[in-house]
Order: C-alpha cells, then sequence, then structure tokens
C-alpha cells in the first residue's frame, strides 16, 4: 500500500506581527521574508536585567515591567531588519537609540544592558501562532473583548472551520504560508504576560486563570521553519503532511 500527502487549505493569514525588541511593542506587517530563524528582525534585540547576571532567564520582559508595551521600537533601515540599528520611541514621545543608555535608566532605575543575537532571543521556537476563533473562544470564557496584541504572536489565521483550537491538531505537521514551509512543533504554554493590557497595562488575571483551567495554561501553538519564504496577510495557510494510508 502506498502513503499518500494529505495537502488542504485549513484557513489563511490576517495579521503578522514581529517585535524588534523582546517584550516591546510589536510591528504590524503586511508581508514579512521568513528565515531560519523566524520573521526577520524578530526579537533580534534584548535588555538584560543588572541584578540577574546568573539567571537562566537574565532579560527584562513584560512580566518585570509591564510598561514595555508602550516602548515602541522602529528599524532605522527597515529594509534590512537583522542589520539595522533601532531606534525606540517612549510613552513620553522621546526618540532614543536601544543602545542608549537613557533608555535603561528610565526603564529601571538600576538601569539595563542591551544585547543583540542575529539568530532572535526567544524563550521556545522562533514564530508563534494563533487563531481568530480560539481568541474568540476565550473571550466567551473570560466575558470580555480581547485585544490580538496581549497575546504577542506573529501569526494571526482565521481558520476556514468557526472551531477553537484547531491550530492544536497541527502539532507534529507542516504549514505553507505563502512561500513559507512552517512546522507547527508544540503547544505555547502561557503566563501571566496575556493578563496584561497593551494600552493601558490594566491586568486582568482571570484570562490567565480561565486558559490554566481549560486549556492547561496552553494557547495556541509555536512553530520553526522547514523551508524560508515570503508569508503575506491573505495568504492561504495549506496544512501539509502524512495521511491514512489506503
Amino acid at each position: 500500500m502506498n502513503t499518500r500527502t494529505d495537502r488542504r487549505r485549513v484557513g489563511h493569514v490576517v495579521g503578522l506581527w514581529r517585535y524588534p525588541v523582546k517584550s516591546m511593542a510589536g510591528e504590524e506587517l503586511r508581508e514579512v521574508e521568513v528565515s531560519w530563524h523566524g520573521f526577520l528582525g524578530d526579537r533580534r534585540w534584548a535588555l538584560i536585567r543588572n541584578d540577574a547576571p546568573e539567571s537562566g532567564f537574565p532579560w527584562l520582559t513584560l512580566r518585570q515591567q509591564a510598561k514595555l508595551s508602550r516602548y515602541v521600537p522602529t528599524f532605522v533601515d527597515p529594509g534590512r531588519p537583522d542589520a539595522s540599528r533601532v531606534e525606540v520611541e517612549t510613552p513620553s514621545g522621546r526618540t532614543l537609540a536601544i543602545t542608549d543608555p537613557e533608555l535603561g535608566k528610565e526603564l529601571v532605575p538600576e538601569g539595563v544592558r542591551v544585547i543583540k543575537q542575529d539568530r532572535g532571543i526567544f524563550d521556545a521556537f522562533p514564530v508563534s501562532l494563533i487563531t481568530t476563533q480560539t481568541i474568540e473562544q476565550l473571550e466567551k470564557s473570560v466575558g470580555c473583548s480581547l485585544d490580538v496584541r496581549r497575546f504577542r504572536p506573529n501569526l494571526l489565521v482565521e481558520s476556514d472551520r468557526d472551531e477553537p483550537f484547531l491550530e492544536d491538531d497541527w502539532v507534529g505537521r507542516v504549514l505553507r504560508l505563502g512561500d513559507l514551509r512552517l512546522r507547527v512543533d508544540k503547544r505555547d504554554g502561557r503566563c501571566l504576560v496575556i493578563t496584561l493590557d497593551p494600552e493601558s497595562n490594566e491586568r486582568r488575571p482571570e484570562i490567565l486563570r480561565a486558559v490554566a483551567r481549560e486549556r492547561q495554561g496552553c494557547l495556541g501553538v509555536y512553530g520553526s521553519t522547514v523551508a524560508p519564504g515570503r508569508v503575506r496577510v491573505r495568504d492561504e495557510v495549506i496544512l501539509e503532511g502524512p495521511a491514512q494510508r489506503d
């Protein structure tokens, strides 16, 4: 008996984001090139806490400083995001280089250090994805509208089926999105970051409680590149992988 390949459309891309500086505001895109190390320019820069030189997780993130989401980084040379210098607009309207010590002092009185890694500084895998239906179901559980930015995805997909959590079924499979082929590696374990409103920084702890209670603490999925390529908003999402034997 032969094994055939199951290849079917499961949705389309409705949102793309990258985050030039880990935990700062994201940049919404219409299209993006995706390398072996995720979206070009994504999380290449991060801030390191001066009080955690021996920590296994030394980054200054939204978990320690909720106001980071109101700092807006941009690439000086947007055509070369992996190589570009980065400037940050602060909530007060000042624009500072990411390497400016004044920026660190504004964020933390003791100051922070900045680091750049060309492979990106990710908590797990380089690409994150969530469906609109999954967010809508969580909204029903907590009884309020939820800004997609609080989940900090790279890819927002609208499924062709009006069901939540379908991305869980894609774990272990390969997705084709535009020119990109992406392996879905695991479910995305969530932390208190999703409780923070990206504009007001108001905390809604019931959001994380609902995810813990109903979804074993996971929402959305992580993935890694199988074949680099360009992705655009409105691209089809094609699920690839082995089908059942005849």
